[in-house]
């Protein structure tokens, strides 16, 4: 039984006949997902003929065609035109499309060696071009502070004073409780150790040298990277997003002296003190974890600590301290500035300065190691 609702005129019929001995088929009234729906019969004579390479098809009697039957014309003809084929200019544009994108898929995929070569030129091109930013980027930073030093009126007090509440004071708390523990699972398993040689007394000395010189910043420091850093990409991420970049470069305001030097000033003040409060965390872990395990008392740990630990660690600690925070306000910044209008690149973006921050973190941790091999070692 025919569908009521579609006229002779309107439905999608074939008509195959035979001359010369070749077939010749001819499509006629509107071939579009509506009407083949209810009408099945002339799509699949299509498919019956549409190998045949001795058929010749004519589709100029059909009075429309859409581009979801174009397609299933298309894989009927195996993906390919037929040789002999009369079609409406309209109605070959159609085809084309999927002939086109057969095309592109055809070429020639590069190879597993060839993707790889690609794929590291791209990212030597890329680490290229975010180390000449980041030099910009210091050299600028290095200008504004000749500005301010002949200017000193211009210092963005208001600034740094909020970037130290919050990257520093914000992060007591949090900077805290990690070196207590960190001290706390120090001492106890350096005391496992020095038990079975009997030399107790010794943990102060591996507590002392390790937390002041190395733990205590070098945690302080990847704590604020992922805690601060990731807050002040995003920051100006935003800013790049909400188009405030724009608006201040419209107003003459200098990007670099009013959003990276307050944060590079402010994370090279706080986290010397940050580093100096995470120390006595871990210490205060560490000395409770002795008293624990070792009955070493608090009066003896006080007593026995300078004269075993070198001042100068305590200075090498702050040094290296201030560079940290120097470093991860800049990679802040210059992963800040590369976001792009749109939340999926704040996202990665952020991502990766947090990643960048910490990596340089431990590499400038391993360069001071280096260099103050000798320094301030106990005799």
């Amino acid at each position: 039984m025919t569908n009521p609702a579609l006229s002779s005129a309107t439905a999608p019929s074939v008509d195959i006949t035979t001359q010369q001995g070749q077939s010749h088929i001819t499509l006629r009234g509107c071939w579009d997902l509506r009407h083949i729906a209810v009408t099945k019969k002339p799509l699949q004579l299509v498919k019956d003929h549409g190998h045949d390479n001795n058929c010749h098809w004519d589709l100029t009697a059909i009075s429309k065609l859409d581009g979801s039957t174009a397609l299933i014309l298309w894989q009927a003809w195996g993906e390919k035109l037929p040789q002999r084929l009369n079609i409406k200019p309209e109605h070959q544009a159609l085809f084309e499309r999927w002939q086109q994108q057969k095309s592109l898929t055809a070429l020639p995929q590069p190879t597993a060696l060839a993707r790889f070569i690609q794929n590291s030129q791209e990212q030597l091109v890329d680490t290229a071009e975010q180390l000449r930013n980041g030099v910009v980027l210091l050299g600028q930073l290095v200008l504004d502070v000749g500005y301010l030093i002949r200017t000193p009126s211009a210092l963005p007090l208001a600034e740094i004073s909020n970037t130290i509440y919050d990257a520093g004071v914000k992060a007591l708390g949090i900077t805290a409780l990690v070196g207590f523990l960190i001290g706390i699972v120090l001492s106890y398993l350096s005391a496992l150790q020095l038990k079975m040689f009997g030399a107790e007394i010794y943990i102060i000395d591996i507590l002392g040298l390790s937390i002041i010189r190395e733990l205590g910043p070098l945690l302080a420091a990847i704590l604020v990277a992922g805690r601060s850093g990731s807050a002040m990409t995003a920051q100006i991420g935003i800013m790049r997003v909400t188009e405030e970049l724009d608006a201040l470069s419209a107003m003459g305001i200098s990007h670099s002296l009013r959003l990276v030097l307050p944060k590079v000033a402010a994370l090279t003040i706080a986290m010397p003190l940050l580093a100096v409060w995470t120390n006595a965390a871990a210490l205060l872990g560490g000395m409770l974890s002795a008293k624990q395990s070792l009955d070493i008392g608090f009066q003896q740990f006080f007593i026995k600590l300078p004269d075993t630990i070198p001042l100068v660690n305590v200075f090498i600690g702050l040094g290296k301290s201030a560079v940290f925070g120097l470093m991860i306000a800049l990679v802040a910044c210059h992963f800040g500035f590369r976001i792009k209008p749109n939340t999926e690149s704040l996202g990665n973006e952020t991502t990766n300065s947090v990643v960048a921050a910490i990596t340089s973190v431990i590499m400038i941790d391993a360069v001071f190691a280096i260099l103050f091999m000798n320094v301030g070692m106990p005799s």
